[in-house]
């Protein structure tokens, strides 16, 4: 046992992170080195009701619950202290997406994530009048589109925030978000350092003839920036968060992020003409700009770093969850074998077999269309996997295309940056789960984006790891030290990445299955349209 980390146990030298993935909430506490010392995680799995992607209340506090009291019984295990306080703390969570509450912080509607394909009205209308890319997934849009639905609760609506701004007013009672978390509710003001103030002027003349009792600035929470205190842990945020009660108030806070400003931050991605992409449910790059772009476009959103730079973001709903549901048919296969499967061998194994395919797929097709695709206008999750008579149908090609899919709607976005705007990017780090085989993924983005991809040792862990290092920076930073310095100096100085340059015959093979993608685009939104009619029927 490491009797100096056992110390900063109990002198509360460390800095926890909580991070609400789409599929794993996860704790993550970290030492004065920025080194794991203990986690705990919890998994969950979003929910369709009423047509509506979302997550139970319920849920949300359990998994809170147990991703922090499995990470404390770790602590407990490994150093035989029991955890009574930390230097700082910070939650994270999935970006976008809708929950109002009314005066008495009740929710008025169950939360809608950002997955749902439910606001195309209103984001079409709100990009028209600032004339800037309101995509589907952001809260103004949510909120719009229940104002153009006539929804009962607007009116009674008095506070507006993401998941991880809820968690962070439950725990500290303080309506408070990080400026890259904001940055996807509302646009924000590069110069102010804040919301929009011309946009929400704007809108409130939008819709003054509703009447509602309410202007769009005090639904919502205050913007921040990373190394601000936003909030101390209360006794009643104690009692949600440990249920034993041995934490101690008064934990300092930093500003709850989004989970693309963790991933920047676990990237050390957060200077201009630096990038990241972030594996999970979707994939979602993240670009540092030097100037802002020439036009506006849909593909593209205008966000920020968790210390406000401007960073273009291409998000596509769509990654891994197809590839989840194929490898889940695959290990049923196995195991009625009678064979048992362990999960990760599983992925690995299948993973590797996409190195022995054909560099094109063999003319294979998938559309991982597990929900709505914002990119490429499928407004319903219709999952499709297509071959000709002349494909070359092996589990090689199988499993490649699968991966392609995966980066497609990325690649379409990625290419506006790239080819048309001519934005230049240094490097780009790629984190999340699906880079735990090695070189496999990490292959296929390179062959997608044309451009070498890094992965770091925290690849698979990055969110709650990144968001430990938000709150440590608060606690830590040198006076006027920048978030981009604390994190090359301090935090990555030795830090191991491997790096893949991309192969000009994947690159090639690449552009062969996208050109098959974008041409079956039409035919699969028309095969749709025919099929729901007919279920209908």
């Amino acid at each position: 046992m490491d009797q100096n980390i056992k110390q900063a146990i109990l002198k509360g030298e460390t800095s926890l992170g909580i991070e609400f993935g789409s599929t794993r909430i996860k704790a993550v506490l970290i030492d004065y080195r920025f080194e794991t010392i203990a986690s705990g995680s919890y998994e969950w799995e979003n929910l369709l009701v009423d047509g509506y992607w979302t997550y139970h209340l319920a849920d949300i506090i359990k998994g809170l619950q147990t991703a922090y009291s499995e990470m404390k019984l770790e602590v407990e295990q490994k150093y035989g202290v029991t955890l009574t306080t930390a230097g700082s703390i910070g939650f994270s969570a999935m970006m976008h997406g809708y929950m109002a509450f009314d005066d008495k912080g009740e929710l008025l509607v169950p939360f809608r994530t950002w997955r749902n394909a439910t606001t195309g009205a209103a984001a079409k209308e709100l990009s028209d009048t600032f004339k800037f890319n309101i995509p589907e997934r952001w809260s103004i849009a949510h909120l719009y589109q229940a104002i153009l639905n006539g929804e009962q609760h607007v009116p009674h609506a008095r506070f507006i925030t993401t998941l991880a701004g809820y968690i962070h007013w439950l725990l500290t009672g303080s309506k408070a978000i990080g400026i890259g978390d904001a940055s996807g509710m509302f646009p924000i003001d590069e110069a102010a350092q804040d919301y929009n103030a011309p946009m929400i002027k704007q809108f409130d003349e939008l819709i003054a003839a509703k009447g509602y009792p309410w202007k769009l600035r005090d639904l919502l929470p205050k913007v921040c920036h990373a190394g601000e205190q936003a909030g101390v842990l209360t006794e009643a945020g104690v009692k949600i968060l440990d249920a034993s009660g041995d934490l101690q108030p008064g934990i300092p806070l930093c500003p709850p992020e989004g989970d693309a400003g963790t991933g920047m931050v676990a990237t050390n991605s957060v200077r201009k003409r630096t990038g990241n992409i972030s594996v999970g449910t979707s994939v979602f790059a993240m670009i540092v700009l030097e100037q802002d772009l020439s036009a506006v476009y849909p593909e593209i959103d205008m966000v920020t770093t968790p210390d406000g730079s401007p960073v273009g973001m291409v998000h596509a709903n769509n990654c891994s969850s197809d590839i989840n549901a194929w490898l889940g048919l695959f290990r049923e296969f196995y195991e009625a074998m009678g064979q048992k499967a362990d999960p990760n061998q599983l992925f690995s194994v299948m993973f590797k077999k996409a190195l022995e395919a054909d560099s094109d797929g063999g003319g294979l097709l998938s559309y991982g269309y597990f929900s709505g695709e914002n990119i490429t206008g499928m407004e319903k999750g219709r999952p499709l996997f297509v071959r000709s008579p002349e494909s070359r149908f092996n589990l090689a090609n199988f499993m490649r295309t699968h991966l392609y899919s995966a980066f497609a709607a990325l690649k379409i976005g990625m290419d506006i940056l790239t080819k048309k705007e001519n934005v230049a990017i240094d490097s780009i780090l790629a984190h999340g789960g699906l880079f735990k085989t090695p070189i496999v993924g990490q292959k296929m983005l390179a062959a997608a984006l044309n451009v070498p991809v890094s992965v770091m040792a925290t690849a698979g862990e990055g969110g709650a790891w990144g968001m430990a290092i938000l709150a440590a920076y608060m606690s830590t930073k040198g006076q006027q030290e920048p978030l981009d310095d604390f994190l090359a100096d301090k935090v990555f100085k030795a830090a191991e990445g491997h790096e893949i340059h991309p192969d000009s015959a994947d690159v090639a093979g690449f552009e062969l299955f996208m050109e098959r993608y974008s041409n079956g685009l039409a035919i699969e939104q028309a095969a749709v349209d025919h099929l729901v009619e007919n279920w209908r029927e």
